[in-house]
């Protein structure tokens, strides 16, 4: 038997099923943590043929129906059996409020030490009434129990740590720790070809800007939008775009961009979640990446952007500012927000047109946008290993457990 330290990871994404940023975190960091504890991933949904996997658990069954807190109370469901899985464990790590009340209950019930990385806040993503309506309040009560009690809180940015203290004052300062998201450069690299471009209408003679992520409130989509409506004409706008939070954003979103048929700068959306290898190709051949977030705690999407060989313009929120800069690697866009109860900019149009002129710059330069990718991808290999971070997030299990 290992006398290593057993490390218990719980999070509800985990590949295959990865839809945003904490999922592809967890699949990493799990790799690279790997040859430096004994590792064991705790996950929702179905069994993995993996050997990190220890276990994956599926809500009760008795808890059915459409209403939006449903979704809550089967995640609360999870963390019960989470708890009682990690028996043995040295120390359990929880990802995302979906698995902070697990680990929470982990620690109590089983005398370890309950780190929490923290890869978003919901007090500062109110527009997720939206789609759990009650069930926000039991997904805050999830997050705040877990992030107040644990022994541990890594926050992915310096811009994270301030907000898990502004919105959790009850969390003791000494315990909240930065290290920060990473992204593997030897998969998001610059790489040849033009045949996922053609096979989803992007046409490779012509620059094009790119977003990639999930269609919601917190990704600003909505705003990319009314940014292109300014793009240059002859480009192209390519929107890697699906899982949409509601039905009602999805069907904003559609809307809008039927709405932007006769724009200048011509839009390729493709809703489909795409293969890993078929992103790559895509942020390569792009001329600027777009992440116009409202609220982005890291935004290791921009990472990959970078590690592709892209520059970024991105709006200035959350550890975004720690990633990308300003003139070197790309470009800021200030942000401020409003006070509708979303989050959303006090000015959108000012917002969306600054998002505009920034890529367009880039769209038709290609000699600086091709300076500032190569930049990038030098700082993602100097700063964002995940060796580094595995190293980093060790350190810290060894010091709690001795």
């Amino acid at each position: 038997m290992s006398d290593r330290l057993r490390a218990a990871l719980l999070t509800k994404e985990y590949p295959p099923e990865v839809y945003g940023g904490a999922g592809v975190h967890i699949e990493h960091l799990a790799a690279a943590l790997a040859d430096l504890v004994e590792v064991e991933v705790h996950a929702f949904g179905a069994e993995r043929d993996d050997p990190l996997v220890r276990a994956a658990y599926q809500p009760w069954d008795a808890l059915a129906g459409d209403a939006p807190y449903v979704e809550a109370l089967r995640t609360v469901s999870v963390d019960l059996r989470l708890a009682d899985g990690v028996a043995g464990a040295d120390l359990v790590h929880s990802h995302t409020w979906y698995a902070n009340l697990g680990g929470h209950l982990a620690k109590l019930v089983h005398g370890i030490p309950h780190v929490v990385t923290t890869h978003s806040l919901e007090p500062l993503r109110p527009w997720k009434r939206e789609q759990l309506g009650g069930g926000y309040e039991l997904s805050s009560f999830c997050e705040r129990t877990g992030i107040e009690g644990a022994d541990a809180v890594i926050a992915v940015s310096q811009g994270m740590r301030d907000d898990v203290l502004a919105a959790y004052p009850a969390a003791d300062p000494d315990k909240v720790v930065v290290i920060h998201n990473g992204v593997d450069p030897d998969v998001y690299r610059p790489v040849e070809g033009t045949d996922v471009l053609v096979a989803n209408g992007v046409d490779p003679q012509r620059p094009y800007a790119i977003f990639v992520g999930r269609i919601t409130r917190q990704k600003g989509v909505v705003h990319l939008l009314d940014a292109a409506a300014h793009l240059p004409a002859g480009s192209q706008l390519v929107l890697c775009a699906g899982a949409p939070d509601t039905p009602a954003i999805a069907e904003e979103f559609r809307t809008r961009i039927a709405e932007l048929a006769d724009a200048p700068v011509d839009i390729v959306w493709i809703e489909r979640m795409l293969p890993r290898e078929e992103v790559v190709q895509l942020l390569s051949r792009a001329r600027v990446f777009v992440c116009p977030s409202i609220y982005e705690p890291f935004g290791i999407v921009n990472l990959e952007a970078m590690g592709c060989g892209l520059p970024v313009v991105a709006s200035a929120v959350g550890g975004i500012p720690e990633i990308v800069l300003p003139g070197e690697t790309g470009h800021l866009v200030a942000f401020e927000p409003g006070d509708d109860g979303l989050g959303s900019p006090t000015d959108p149009d000012a917002f969306a047109r600054e998002l505009a002129a920034r890529t367009g710059e880039l769209l038709e330069d290609g000699d600086t946008a091709a300076r500032m990718g190569a930049a990038g991808r030098q700082r993602v290999e100097e700063r964002f290993s995940w060796t580094a971070i595995a190293e980093e997030t060790a350190a810290l299990y060894q010091r709690l457990v001795s």
